[in-house]
């Protein structure tokens, strides 16, 4: 296992990333123990959660649920010196929770303090604003720009929510934090903002990211390496598609896509033929598919970590196999054949 940087946070993380966001539907307590039990056997320190989990589906009546079972994973085995524990403060809108309140610095002290709770430590490594309070590009939604969706306070409020997790940073609640579902414009202004305040640095963003994803490795790339603020990639298989699961119509008994038959909207008619021809790729270098595509993120310059999640053993095992393997320049070849191809297919 390989570990990286957490921006300038002095942390460092393994390379993959327990993703938890089934804990507590589709997985149980015990099953999310296991999960965490066999993660750090193969070298991941690094765990991935927010406080809307579980996801699948989602429910304001069991939020905050994968979070309790990482506390209590905590409370049994002792081991929270051994793990980075990464969380997130949920968006505006989201009626679930505080009634779809924007990020602020009232519900940020709420939420921070409910999380630490639920984890049962006393101090939380990376904390994430889930998606910006002006709204995302991503969901599907980044077909176009609409000014109208614009918060015209974007700077204000960028400030007040710095100033406020600067003061829990200074309590000892946080140790860094982090963005997601963000904007290459976005993440300039919470830097440039921080940097002229005296303000906590954003040293991740943790966006979607895959082979059929690559938004990313546009102007946000060049942000990524010189402002040292690293992609968390979530979705690094495409909710399952690039696994092959999916090929051909199938919808196996218990997967995502039987709780979400459109996988948030990811599983369309443009995909399918990207999808096949990824597939091709690793047949024809004898390789997992879902391998390949976690360890072409891997590959990838900006990244700080890829966050992968399980609702087996079984596929726990073959996602911490990506870790040794190296895709080789033959293998990167084909790949950036099928991307010229197929560019944005999602």
């Amino acid at each position: 296992m390989q570990y990286r940087a957490l921006g300038r946070s002095g942390i460092r993380v393994s390379q993959y990333c327990l993703g938890s966001m089934t804990w507590g539907t589709q997985n149980s307590e015990a099953e999310g123990h296991a999960q965490i039990n066999a993660a750090l056997d193969a070298g991941i320190n690094f765990i991935d959660t927010a406080e809307m989990y579980p996801t699948t589906p989602l429910s304001p009546e069991t939020a905050g649920r994968t979070e309790e079972i990482i506390g209590t994973w905590v409370a049994k085995y002792g081991r929270r010196d051994d793990v980075v524990l990464a969380t997130k403060v949920v968006g505006e809108g989201y009626k679930g929770i505080r009634d779809g309140a924007p990020i602020s610095p009232a519900t940020i002290t709420v939420a921070v303090e409910a999380s630490l709770r639920r984890l049962q430590t006393d101090v939380i490594d990376l904390y994430q604003l889930h998606w910006p309070n002006r709204g995302s590009y991503h969901f599907r939604k980044w077909h176009s720009f609409d000014p109208t969706t614009q918060n015209a306070r974007v700077k204000e409020d960028i400030f007040e929510v710095l100033t406020a997790l600067d003061g829990l940073v200074k309590a000892g609640k946080i140790r860094a934090i982090g963005l997601s579902n963000e904007s290459t414009w976005g993440a300039a202004q919470f830097l440039e903002i921080a940097e002229r305040n005296g303000l906590p640095r954003a040293v991740t963003t943790q966006n979607e990211y895959s082979l059929l994803c690559r938004h990313f490795d546009l102007d946000f790339a060049e942000l990524s390496h010189h402002e040292d603020v690293g992609l968390l990639a979530f979705s690094p298989l495409a909710a399952g598609i690039l696994t092959g699961k999916y090929i051909g119509g199938a919808t196996p008994e218990g997967s995502r896509k039987s709780i979400n038959n459109v996988l948030g909207g990811r599983l369309t008619d443009r995909i399918e033929t990207p999808v096949e021809e990824y597939a091709a790729v690793a047949k024809k270098h004898g390789l997992d598919f879902a391998q390949m595509s976690l360890a072409f993120c891997a590959s990838r310059p900006h990244m700080t970590s890829i966050i992968f999640g399980a609702t087996t053993m079984d596929q726990l095992s073959t996602a911490l196999g990506a870790a040794d393997l190296t895709l080789s320049q033959a293998v990167l070849d084909d790949i950036h054949a099928v991307y010229l191809r197929h560019p944005i297919p999602m």
